[in-house]
């Protein structure tokens, strides 16, 4: 019987993890303490909807195009941003003004370098607090709570699995039928737990909350930079596209 204690130690690694996710995601399904009035209908500006929809590096590639279409900056398919019209770069918002001094006084740089610089500016850090303050947005805690909660139950799997073939090939053929029973819960559990947490979880209460993908859900696809907020590169002519990397490794 010493694949009892094996099975007790899966079965318990596999009900951390569970619990883990699982409370990971109920708090990550609250609303924010700011909350909004009764019977408001909150509206989101574009740039709302990128985070919510793919976060900051959304945001920073929704300016990238928004200013590419402007014609204040030249978006090539090489992958550099190069810089056309300077002439008032303060007018802009703030991501704007970040976009601009992520690429420098030289008035080019390679994209993949001003796309995590922009990211990590404090407008976007500021217009993600407002998020979350309103409960539309995920807080940062509740991510890498998901995150680990993931992790976890992961590791729970292939931890059980691994115990329940080592306690297979320690006990005779006629006795296996009970341990291939006994670690078929910690087995089921985890992986009904990851499923589920996959469906659930990612990708869409990665940035926003239940509140903001209700509201994303009900954006209209008709403006086209609306599109690329709710949706990504997927609706971006293929220059655009090569210009911001898809299909190449990114950040």
């Amino acid at each position: 019987m010493i694949w009892v204690p094996l099975l007790l130690v899966a079965c318990a690694v596999a009900g951390v993890g569970c619990a883990r996710l699982c409370r990971a995601t109920l708090t990550a399904a609250r609303p924010g303490l700011g909350g909004l009035p009764a019977g408001t209908t909150p509206e989101l500006t574009v740039g709302e909807a990128a985070y919510l929809a793919g976060g900051p590096l959304r945001v920073t590639d929704l300016t990238l195009v928004s200013m590419h279409r402007e014609r204040r900056l030249l978006l090539a398919h090489t992958g550099w941003a190069t810089v056309v019209d300077v002439a008032h770069p303060a007018d802009g918002d703030g991501v704007e003004r970040a976009v601009i001094g992520a690429i420098g006084p030289g008035g080019q740089s390679p994209i993949p370098a001003v796309r995590p610089a922009v990211a990590a500016a404090d407008c976007v850090r500021v217009l993600a607090e407002r998020l979350v303050e309103r409960g539309l947005a995920v807080p940062e805690s509740g991510r890498r709570e998901i995150d680990a909660g993931l992790r976890t139950v992961r590791a729970g799997l292939l931890l059980s699995l691994a115990l329940g073939t080592v306690s297979a090939l320690l006990v005779p053929a006629a006795e296996r039928a009970p341990v291939i029973a006994g670690f078929t819960l910690p087995l089921v559990a985890s992986g009904l737990c990851l499923l589920i947490g996959r469906i659930e979880v990612y990708p869409y209460t990665r940035w926003a909350s239940p509140a903001g993908q209700r509201l994303l859900a009900g954006l209209s696809p008709t403006d086209p930079l609306t599109a690329f907020a709710t949706r990504g590169p997927v609706v971006l002519e293929p220059e655009l596209r090569a210009a911001l990397g898809v299909g190449r490794a990114r950040k």
